[in-house]
């Protein structure tokens, strides 16, 4: 059984940094593409960045780019996402994903959530003012 499980989430203040991890259990880590998607309230959830299975790609939500760094650690089935000058529109739950369908991590297919097969419980993130 595949499991996500998120942390690192948190209140910051605007300006600041936090880094989310997702720990995946089972095998299926390295042949997957992840993803961290988040959702505000009343909002749409959103792909905020993917990563493909060799790091050979990457892919950024335009409004985080410059600020948000995703890696991944396929010896020890971790993911991260670095998170510097958090602004309040940040402010929402983070969740990971894992992707066994994903090939090439473009627009269009990396930020899709129905073609996400597992994903985690998620993680606060709140950015004060």
């Amino acid at each position: 059984q595949v499991q996500l499980v998120e942390s690192g989430g948190g209140l910051v203040q605007v300006g600041g940094s936090l880094r989310l991890a997702c720990a995946v259990s089972g095998r299926t880590f390295s042949n997957s593409a992840m993803g961290w998607f988040r959702q505000a309230p009343g909002k749409e959830r959103e792909c905020v960045a993917a990563i493909s299975r060799s790091v050979g790609s990457t892919y950024y939500i335009d409004s985080v780019k410059g600020r948000f760094t995703i890696s991944r650690d396929n010896a020890n089935n971790t993911m991260y996402l670095q998170m510097n000058s958090l602004k309040p529109d940040d402010t929402a739950v983070y969740y990971c994903a894992a992707s066994k369908r994903i090939n090439y991590v473009v627009p269009g297919t990396a930020n899709s959530a129905r073609l996400y097969d597992y994903w985690g419980q998620g993680t606060q993130v709140t950015v004060s003012s």
